[in-house]
């Protein structure tokens, strides 16, 4: 089976699922009648109308080709690093880092996956940007709250950028009897991520009563996570036709991106808790800011993209 046969396969199955759970909300909103059900009905309606947006996105830059993919994914590290950076205080003495980080880090690092340089790419933020962004800033006389101010900025490059830019990446992972395939690779990343937290949402509300940490993430309960993660590593192991694993193979890699994406959702609603906020932004209608949808991604995909890199690349 060709390339463009899966890619037709995967989007008409993701079609047929959005139209399912369109038809599903339209049936459950005119059936419930308490006012907290209809609300989580309204919520997964919400939901699930920007998915059709999202996923057509998607589905055009893949159409387009590598480039359009790779400016498709830094405007969201541009847009994510923007929400992020919004929340956390800044200073004029920070005014030239920031410059720096959206109008050079940012499109440098995307310009090293454009060229395919992966040896750089994969040291240009943790170790130059890591030392020169605070570099820039000292050069400033302003040092109150020095330190905080850089690690955000820090923090802001390596979630935004850095790790989102690992999504992309993995088209230039040279995969052998894979070739041709690597856009259904990064389709098969945000599809199990993505269902995961999906899955994890609607088992969390039908099943959730342990909470897992119910002072930074109230919605999350381990039944949410088991039901979740379940549902979302049985769909990549059904996946594994589109990738270069086998289905045991898909099946581990699901797990370490279900895994890795909780992780990452936890760890950033810490974040957003520490800053007093429930979202991110207000960009993406039933699903908050860019980087609302981006938080699982961000852990998920560069040990997604290293383990592939080390275990199925020569």
């Amino acid at each position: 089976m060709s390339t463009q046969d899966k890619f037709t396969y995967l989007i008409s199955g993701i079609a047929i699922l959005l139209f399912s759970a369109s038809l599903l909300g339209w049936v459950l909103k005119r059936r419930m009648s308490g006012e907290s059900s209809r609300a989580v009905i309204e919520n997964l309606n919400v939901r699930v109308r920007a998915w059709w947006v999202m996923v057509a996105i998607f589905a055009v830059s893949f159409l387009l080709g590598k480039i359009a993919t790779i400016v498709l994914f830094a405007l969201v590290s541009f847009f994510a690093l923007r929400e992020f950076l919004s929340l956390t205080p800044t200073r004029p003495g920070d005014h030239r880092a920031l410059s720096i980080s959206f109008f050079v880090v940012l499109p440098v690092q995307y310009w090293l996956i454009a060229t395919e340089w992966y040896g750089l790419f994969s040291i240009f933020i943790p170790v130059y940007a890591f030392l020169l962004l605070p570099s820039f800033s000292v050069l400033t006389p302003d040092v109150d709250g020095f330190l905080e101010r850089t690690a955000k900025i820090q923090w802001g490059v390596m979630l935004a950028v850095y790790c989102i830019s690992h999504v992309p990446a993995l088209l230039l992972l040279d995969i052998p009897g894979f070739e041709g395939g690597n856009a259904l690779l990064l389709f098969y990343l945000l599809l199990v991520v993505q269902m995961s937290d999906v899955l994890q949402y609607v088992s969390g509300k039908l099943f959730g009563k342990r909470k897992i940490a119910p002072l930074i993430s109230p919605g999350k309960t381990v039944e949410g996570l088991l039901g979740g993660a379940i549902g979302a590593i049985a769909i990549g192991t059904a996946m594994w036709w589109i990738t270069p694993f086998s289905p045991l193979q898909a099946a581990g890699m699901s797990a370490v991106a279900v895994l890795m994406g909780f992780l990452g959702g936890l760890v950033l609603s810490a974040v957003k808790r520490s800053l007093g906020a429930k979202d991110w932004g207000t960009m993406i209608q039933g699903h908050g800011g860019m980087m609302d949808r981006m938080d699982s991604i961000c852990f998920a995909a560069p040990i997604f993209f290293h383990f592939t890199r080390n275990w199925f690349v020569p």
